[in-house]
């Protein structure tokens, strides 16, 4: 007979209860926005919820989490960027000289002396002295060769070499080049969410497009420029050993050095080996602090490769100059007093307490791998947002009127228990949505209004059951028990195809398409729950206290 036990009952009153109180906060900071100035500050700076609820608005103990909105409701700023991956290139092969060089100084007896020549950005050529010794050149370095790990390039190496006259040409193979374009995509995007999470932005969408492109859309920021600022800048930290200092730019550096300039004093430059002996791919940690002297300064530690080539160097150079190099500029050269073994030392220049947090958060995010050039980038403001959102409400609130309305009139008291049903199931949507941090976008609101439309479709099937059992001449609590369990099958296999199709949207979808999945997900979860559980339970105590002897539905 028609039943639920006290424990299923309170569970369900439970669920639903959390479901609205995670819900609340959305309201009530939608009614304060219209009323406290303060509070739309913080939503526009992108505060967190939690920095919110410390604002006094809310009280810290509830839940305070808050539906993002995306970018098209909320404003912000679009990017897109093109990654110049050949400069990628020439950095791989100037790193593969070192150990091109110690190969070959093992066959110097048959190849004789080596030099390094000037090379494009894609080659790497070493001239030997000894042209009759070129086949054991190439072997040795042939034997530098590493097979390439990646689908695209089973079986191939990542290095081509061959001798023209006494010139070794090393070459990135075709295989290896696309390998290393893959990887400096997915390297510029995970840099790019790391940079973008460090200042508490929420839920950026960050994807490739393309072969060499980078879509970036981060909603609540202030404009284009603020975006291009935080994630534009490469950061490439690198220690060099300095040869000398000079005030002329234009004098010959010498073969394998650079002339950088110095970052506090623009009438000097130095003149540094261009090969780092540790770079910032090495770190592991950066943090802004405060030296001796109460200025800002950027303390950095590195990993233990890191700690050990550092620790190495310093013990073999005590006394001289050695130079941090940030973006080809030379922010310090300090004299190596002595052995530095513990893997940590700082930064100091003329940062601001600003600069030298922003510096930290770049290098705690890691250097990009290849220069961006942004190909479009626009700033959408909140007032769009704000237009789209009011259109989503009106939306809303006639699609729920339209389903109270025929509800009510389709199945008297039964619509009206199936319509009390349905604003529970809105609001636990909301709460749901706010619970996992999700963003609602636009496409997410037409999420919601279908979601509001397919809510009533299990309790329409389960009240024509009812129906058809009444007309059997099945008592009111037998007709109600048969209409909920025949039709639960129907219920549960039409619902588990729509989720999956969902689940479908959100895995292969991006942006806007993953935005609807998630509140049809939601919706879907939502309604099921409350058309098989809450309507079910509002019926059984109004049965227990009412028994009626006739029921119409």
């Amino acid at each position: 007979m028609l039943n639920i036990p006290l424990w299923k009952r309170i569970v369900i009153a439970t669920v639903c209860a959390l479901g609205l109180l995670y819900a609340m906060p959305n309201l009530f900071y939608a009614r304060v926005e219209g009323h406290n100035d303060a509070v739309k500050a913080i939503e526009a700076a992108g505060a967190t919820p939690e920095r919110e609820a410390a604002a006094g608005a809310w009280p810290g103990w509830l839940p305070s989490g808050l539906v993002n909105l995306g970018l098209d409701l909320r404003g912000g700023a679009h990017l897109l960027a093109e990654v110049k991956v050949a400069d990628v290139y020439a950095t791989r092969l100037d790193g593969m000289w070192p150990e091109l060089r110690d190969a070959l100084r093992d066959e110097r007896a048959t190849v004789g002396t080596i030099r390094r020549q000037p090379s494009p950005p894609d080659q790497l050529r070493v001239r030997i002295s000894q042209p009759e010794g070129m086949q054991a050149a190439l072997s040795a370095v042939r034997a530098l060769a590493r097979p390439i790990v990646s689908l695209t390039g089973v079986g191939s190496n990542d290095i081509e070499v061959q001798g023209e006259g006494d010139v070794i040409v090393v070459t990135l193979s075709e295989a290896e080049k696309q390998a290393t374009d893959d990887r400096t995509i997915q390297q510029t995007l995970e840099i790019i969410r790391r940079r973008v999470d460090e200042v508490g932005t929420r839920e950026p969408t960050i994807q490739r497009q393309g072969d060499d492109r980078v879509l970036i859309q981060v909603p609540g920021i202030g404009s284009a420029d603020e975006l291009k600022a935080l994630i534009g800048t490469t950061a490439r930290l690198t220690f060099h050993p300095v040869v000398g200092r000079t005030a002329n730019p234009d004098q010959p550096a010498g073969a394998r050095n650079l002339i950088l300039p110095s970052l506090d004093d623009p009438a000097t430059y130095y003149i540094i080996e261009q090969t780092p002996v540790v770079s910032g791919e090495d770190l592991t940690d950066a943090q802004p602090a405060f030296d001796q002297n109460g200025l800002p300064v950027v303390t950095f530690r590195f990993n233990p490769a890191g700690a050990r080539k550092f620790g190495d160097y310093t013990v073999e150079n005590v006394g001289s100059p050695f130079a941090i190099v940030l973006d080809n500029e030379v922010v310090s050269a300090p004299v190596i007093r002595e052995a530095i073994r513990s893997g940590s030392g700082q930064i100091s220049g003329n940062f601001t307490v600003e600069e030298s947090t922003q510096l930290a958060v770049l290098l705690r995010a890691g250097a990009l791998p290849a220069e961006l050039t942004f190909l479009e980038e626009r700033t959408i403001g909140p007032e769009l947002g704000a237009d789209s959102i009011e259109a989503g409400k009106v939306a809303c609130l006639v699609a729920f009127a339209a389903v109270l309305i025929f509800m009510a009139f389709s199945y008297g008291w039964f619509g009206i228990i199936a319509n009390i049903a349905l604003l529970i199931n809105v609001g636990m949507v909301f709460g749901l949505l706010s619970a996992i941090g999700a963003t609602l976008t636009l496409p997410g609101i037409a999420g919601i209004v279908l979601t509001i439309g397919m809510a009533v479709d299990a309790n329409v099937l389960v009240f024509e059951r009812i129906r058809e059992e009444l007309k059997g001449a099945k008592g009111p609590a037998r007709a109600i028990d048969l209409g909920y369990e025949k039709a639960l099958s129907a219920i549960v296999d039409a619902n588990i195809t729509t989720l999956i199709t969902a689940v479908i949207l959100f895995m292969l979808g991006s942006g806007p398409v993953r935005g609807f999945a998630v509140t049809l997900g939601a919706g879907i979860l939502t309604s099921v729950f409350t058309a098989i559980y809450v309507t079910r339970l509002i019926i059984v105590i109004w049965m227990e206290r009412r028994r009626p002897k006739t029921i119409t539905v």
